[in-house]
């Protein structure tokens, strides 16, 4: 009898189900990347998955990590970037949803208004393909240059400068520590926040809400219909999630679209 008692205590056991989490990994830059996933992280929990979230300070590695498997999903770029990562790299990454929208701003030390540059004054912009175009369409609807039209447009192709401005195209991530060497740099609202930026207060102009580089969340192709894709992003797009930003983010020049 305390045998069959015993055989039967094991096979309820091996039945029983387990209720330990399920890790998904996740990459993202800091601000405000880390910020919403810790937001949509309880939500994870009730549905039984723990959100892992690697940090990184640039916009290669995540994609990369992704793709080779270190990370279920990243969260720190747009489209376009995405796009062209995945031209560049043959990648096969896909979107699973839209969570926000960083405006570009233009920031300085040294002037109170895009008026105020003067002849030869040095601007800083970001190095990325897509990035850098955004910076330079946002000057250039601000009257400060002229480009030829195109997406991926770079400061070889500025038509018109007639301040004769001086282009620094860096990594986006030390566009901030610049500001002390040139006149204005175009910095990703990210990276602005995380050096103590607030894009309402000190941004010298921004991009409209209308723009179209909303930031979403990446997985493989292969994953995209997951249940925890699906678990991922229905915590993301959450009502909690959303009302945090809306109360935390937002003055930090952060806009949900969802």
């Amino acid at each position: 009898m305390k045998r069959l008692l015993l055989s039967l205590a094991m096979v309820l056991a091996l039945a029983a189900p387990s209720f330990a989490a399920e890790d998904i990994v996740v990459g993202v830059t800091p601000f405000p990347h880390k910020d919403i996933m810790l937001a949509a992280k309880p939500l994870l929990a009730k549905e039984g998955y723990n959100l892992v979230i690697k940090e990184f300070t640039d916009y290669v590695q995540p994609n990369m990590a992704l793709a080779s498997k270190q990370l279920f999903a990243n969260f720190f770029q747009h489209e376009p970037y995405l796009d062209n990562m995945n031209k560049e790299k043959k990648l096969d990454l896909v979107s699973i949803g839209k969570v926000h929208i960083e405006p570009l701003g233009v920031y300085s030390k040294k002037i109170k208004k895009l008026a105020d540059l003067k002849k030869g004054n040095s601007v800083s912009v970001p190095n990325d393909p897509t990035n850098e175009a955004r910076a330079l369409r946002l000057l250039e609807s601000n009257g400060v240059i002229a480009i030829k039209p195109g997406a991926l447009v770079t400061v070889a192709d500025i038509t018109k400068n007639p301040l004769g401005l001086k282009f620094h195209e860096l990594d986006a991530a030390q566009l901030p520590r610049t500001l002390d060497d040139v006149t204005a740099s175009v910095i990703n609202t990210n990276f602005a926040g995380e050096a103590g930026l607030v894009p309402s207060r000190d941004a010298l102009v921004m991009e409209g809400s209308e723009s179209p580089y909303a930031n979403i969340v990446v997985v493989r192709n292969e994953d995209k219909d997951s249940p925890k894709a699906k678990a991922l992003m229905k915590a993301v797009l959450s009502p909690e999630v959303k009302a945090y930003i809306q109360k935390n983010l937002v003055e930090r020049g952060i806009v949900p679209v969802f």
